[in-house]
């Protein structure tokens, strides 16, 4: 591979990198916090509602919010979309 070759490959890693990067409100929750989710309810709860989807929001997840103390960035919906199951 020539010098050429190396140039693109090294700009392009590190548009990667950049592209993979926390922002700053990110990596300040990583170090409050030693595990990704609160728990696997946390993490269910993570998995379900995904950016770019309708929020499933239920009263048992609230109370579980509240008691294990998720974190990371909050969903919100009206009192009206939450669901009783």
């Amino acid at each position: 591979m020539g010098s050429r070759g190396w140039r693109f490959l090294m700009i392009g890693g590190a548009l990667v990198m950049l592209a993979g990067c926390a922002s700053g409100d990110e990596w300040r929750t990583w170090r409050e916090h030693p595990t990704h989710y609160a728990s696997g309810d946390h993490g269910f709860f993570s998995l379900r509602n995904r950016e770019g989807k309708t929020a499933k929001v239920t009263r048992g997840d609230i109370a579980l919010a509240r008691d294990e103390g998720w974190w990371g960035k909050p969903i919100t919906v009206s009192s009206e979309q939450i669901l009783e199951r």
